[in-house]
């Protein structure tokens, strides 16, 4: 059953091209004496235009294919990835992977999915919103973006530019236990990104549109004028103190705190016991409010998937119940090792969402009163297996509630396994523009290193 809503995919030469590759591989690697095998192929194609202080800076289309190939012969693996999709070259690839097979070790937790778990229907999820956007168009609406950021206040000295892009492609798996499905997807984003200057000193800063459908993004001049905002409110950045204080995460930062999270309960690093949240299943790790699941069936969402990567059926999940650790996030290998059945994550999570309580951002400034609100975060001083979390940062100090100016060059220091307890709330300001959808986060305490 291949039924997105929308645009019927079906129809498509390329979509029935890619099925055929897929079939025909799986039909040679039997010819050849393999047990098993499983191959994934992607076609897909765009265009980005970049547009800065008014000129086109770049028009780039792409059109990219790619093919993975995995064969088995017993408990022994041969795995060989390719661009080139020429009859010729598929056929090397998959010579080689036999090769590849016949010499390497068995490992007795290798093989396809188990073949219950594979997907029955392919439900609709409304992913596939092709349109023709021509250069000529997409200079016009990067143009009209970087106009009304940089017309928006004098102290818009300079800009980054301003680039829109639109992306469509298929994806289809398949594998010798039967399954050959896959599914359309589309992506299109517009990104601005101004300079502003006050005195000597200089702030940038961005905003950002992105959704499978392209009426679904956000205007040009709603994006221009966003990205003016957030640069002229960073501009007269103090630094600060080192101390101890309450830190809210803005919805767009918290995002990673909870991809530390996945991570953490990844078999991978589980089976590895690289976690700082080993034989942690069943026991709480977030305060009793926290509700977490997986929504991989979300109409349009940019993290929607009917199945994993393995062909492995989607649905929703608990990950996390009243601050209880219920699941992990597991591929049908590190399910194996770990003597438990894969959840259809083979590839990463499907929309992680977590629950909110009730509150705006207005809210939890309001109820934190004096604290950190932090913006934005860089370096990678994260620490998965002790849980030891320090990074760059910069944001907003706040006293009675309120904004009072902006602060930078500072570091924020914890462990995650304790900010994870000591989360206090989370805004109902949520950021749909990744597969992991979040409000705001306030912890109890952080340390906050200043200069």
């Amino acid at each position: 059953m291949d039924n997105n809503v929308g645009v019927d995919h079906r129809v498509d030469p390329e979509w029935r091209t890619l099925k055929t590759i897929v079939a025909d591989i799986l039909e040679q690697a039997k010819k050849l004496g393999m047990d098993a095998a499983e191959a994934g192929v992607s076609s897909s194609g765009g265009l980005s235009v970049t547009v800065r202080l008014g000129n086109v800076e770049s028009i780039e289309f792409n059109r990219d294919k790619g093919l993975s190939i995995t064969v088995y012969k017993g408990k022994k693996k041969g795995s060989v990835s390719t661009t080139d999709i020429q009859p010729e070259a598929l056929k090397s690839a998959l010579e080689a992977a036999c090769r590849i097979a016949t010499y390497t070790e068995e490992d007795p937790y290798s093989g396809l999915a188990d073949k219950e778990f594979l997907a029955k229907q392919i439900p609709n999820l409304d992913l596939y919103h092709p349109v023709e956007v021509t250069a000529e168009q997409a200079v016009e609406w990067a143009k009209e973006c970087e106009d009304k950021a940089r017309g928006f206040d004098a102290k818009i000295v300079n800009s980054e530019g301003a680039t829109f892009s639109t992306h469509q492609g298929y994806r289809v798996y398949g594998n010798s236990l039967g399954f050959l499905e896959g599914f359309p997807g589309t992506r299109h984003a517009l990104y601005c990104t101004v300079i502003a200057k006050s005195g000597d000193a200089m702030e940038r800063d961005y905003d950002f549109t992105v959704a499978r459908d392209i009426s679904d993004l956000e205007s040009r001049g709603t994006i221009g004028q966003s990205a003016a905002l957030r640069t002229l409110r960073r501009l007269n950045a103090r630094k600060m103190k080192t101390s101890e204080a309450p830190v809210i995460f803005s919805a767009e930062v918290a995002t990673g705190l909870w991809g530390h999270l996945i991570s953490a309960i990844s078999g991978g690093n589980l089976y590895r016991r690289s976690s700082f949240l080993l034989d942690h299943l069943n026991q709480p790790i977030l305060p009793k409010f926290v509700q977490i699941k997986e929504s991989p069936h979300l109409l349009k969402a940019l993290g929607s998937a009917p199945f994993d990567d393995e062909g492995v059926a989607t649905h929703e999940r608990p990950i996390v119940e009243d601050g209880i650790l219920k699941s992990y996030v597991l591929s049908s290998y590190s399910a194996r090792k770990l003597n438990l059945k894969t959840t259809g994550n083979a590839g990463g999570v499907h929309n992680l969402m977590v629950s909110d309580s009730g509150m705006d951002l207005a809210d939890l400034l309001t109820n934190m009163g004096t604290g950190l609100l932090v913006t934005e975060l860089m370096g990678h001083g994260v620490n998965i297996v002790t849980g030891d979390y320090s990074r760059g940062a910069a944001g907003f100090w706040v006293e009675n509630g309120r904004i009072q100016y902006p602060v930078h060059e500072i570091t924020i220091a914890g462990n995650l396994k304790e900010m994870f307890s000591n989360l206090v709330a989370v805004g109902n300001d949520t950021e749909y523009r990744s597969n992991i959808l979040t409000g705001s986060i306030w912890l109890k305490s952080m340390t906050i290193a200043g200069g």
